[in-house]
């Protein structure tokens, strides 16, 4: 299959987990819309291959009355055009898939020779048959790594008729061999179809398929399990692949100590495919990052932009505490900003919230860079969280709100109210911009190379995202 992106990603979105009795993290959903999209595609492919058949040499002899025995001989055939103008794909419940094709023709030209006493003649030949219908059915599956497997369960093919037109001088000799040729030729072209349909499944489209990659890396710490958790379930509808949708630590894997909740996607089938993102999938992502120790983040003066009164100094946060200025005069000072806990998503049909509890230390730079403790803040923060995607992955970007609390003070009482300017510029103009630029990188989709969505619709709901979109293949 030179680009069989086409049933293959059908069936690669179709294709994959199941469940074990834990629920996935992340559901594609495969309609009938995106099953007849594939189907067309895949018959370009699967036409190529049939389009190999062998046509075999046929010999024989037989009695003539008046001519006696007389030798025959059919070659150099080759098959002119084999088209298959209708099939169809339909989902078999709890099973996998059913390929049937109907009203398909093959056209075959080649030579024939007849030979009796001393004298040989020949020409040609063309085969038409007509009427032929294939009948496959599609085994859906995971292998022991969790890539995705298919194999073809069943198969069948009858041929309504064969006709031979023969020409030549002596075509009406030729002609006498007709029936008996036919019937050969049917036997020979019914032998070869459901192998060649099965070769085709099992040495173009399952290879296409396991190039899906299960692990898709994120950065130099974490990647995300799309592995498939079984079989995917099969209804008279569509498909749902489910797969595990986990982020997790490179170096040492650990387990989240929560568990996915159960997903149950509406009934939906205007497009061809609908991603289910569970909430679990970003809260690992937050689990996993937390527990690598990256959720932290440093301001320093020379990361404020220069026309922002309140520098990152003792001198200019004299002013505000002035006990820092007195006890460090002029030193530059750093602020250090840290999750004390995984960051946790909320989905609701409503909106979107994560509510970080954050840790804000500030140090001044002592002359031998070491650094001074001057005070301890709690931040609680409320984001607003908007997410969509684009080009094959999901994106998103946080708007937050916040309320600061004095945990601990190295230079004596103050009040945390009149940091709120300065922090607060910190945070929106520093600390979120870099969060916002690794959100809008985001986090690539379990497809296959060379697949586009188009058409994306998002919907919230409770415990997941939505995303609907039709397919397309460069």
């Amino acid at each position: 299959m030179e680009n069989p992106h086409t049933l293959a990603l059908t069936l690669v979105l179709a294709l994959c987990l199941g469940a074990d009795a834990v629920n996935p993290g992340f559901v594609v959903r495969l309609t009938q819309k995106g099953m007849d999209y594939a189907r067309q595609e895949g018959m370009t492919v699967l036409q190529q291959q049939l389009s190999k058949i062998h046509m075999p040499d046929f010999s024989g002899s037989t009695h003539v009355k008046h001519l006696g025995k007389v030798k025959y001989s059919f070659y150099r055939m080759r098959v002119r055009s084999f088209q298959l103008p209708n099939s169809q794909i339909s989902f078999v419940p709890g099973t996998g898939l059913k390929l049937t094709i109907s009203g398909a023709f093959i056209q075959v030209d080649g030579t024939w020779r007849v030979s009796y006493h001393h004298i040989s003649t020949h020409g040609g030949f063309d085969l038409k048959v007509e009427g032929l219908s294939i009948s496959v059915g599609l085994k859906l599956g995971s292998d022991g790594s969790g890539r995705p497997t298919i194999a073809p369960s069943d198969c069948s093919n009858h041929i309504g008729d064969v006709h031979v037109h023969i020409s030549g001088k002596f075509g009406w000799l030729a002609d006498v061999f007709r029936h008996s040729i036919e019937k050969d030729l049917r036997n020979a072209i019914e032998k070869q179809i459901c192998p060649l349909v099965s070769d085709s499944i099992t040495s173009k489209l399952e290879p296409l398929l396991q190039t899906l990659p299960v692990t898709a890396k994120i950065d130099k710490v974490a990647a995300i399990d799309y592995s498939l958790t079984g079989p995917p379930p099969v209804t008279a509808d569509f498909v749902d692949v489910q797969l595990k949708g986990e982020f997790f630590i490179f170096a040492n894997r650990t387990t989240p100590p929560f568990s996915p909740p159960a997903l149950s996607l509406p009934v939906d089938h205007n497009l061809m495919v609908y991603f289910g993102v569970s909430d679990y999938l970003f809260n690992t992502a937050g689990y996993t990052y937390q527990s690598a120790g990256k959720l932290t983040f440093t301001v320093t003066d020379d990361m404020i932009p220069k026309d922002f009164s309140i520098r990152l100094n003792t001198s200019s946060f004299g002013t505000l505490v002035p006990q820092i200025s007195k006890m460090y005069p002029n030193m530059l000072m750093k602020l250090v900003i840290s999750s004390v806990s995984a960051p946790y998503l909320t989905i609701k049909p409503e909106n979107l919230t994560i509510s970080p509890v954050m840790d804000l230390k500030a140090y001044a730079i002592l002359p031998n860079s070491s650094l001074a403790s001057l005070f301890d803040l709690k931040l609680t923060t409320t984001a607003a969280v908007k997410i969509g995607v684009t080009s094959g992955r999901i994106v998103g970007t946080l708007d937050l709100s916040r309320i600061y609390e004095l945990i601990h003070s190295d230079v004596g009482p103050f009040s945390v109210a009149l940091l709120n300017v300065a922090v607060n510029y910190y945070i929106s103009h520093i600390v979120l911009p870099q969060v916002n630029a690794i959100l809008t990188k985001g986090y690539p989709l379990p497809l296959l190379d060379h697949v586009q969505l188009t058409d994306v619709v998002l919907q919230q709901s409770q415990n997941f995202l939505l995303f609907g979109a039709n397919v397309h293949y460069n």
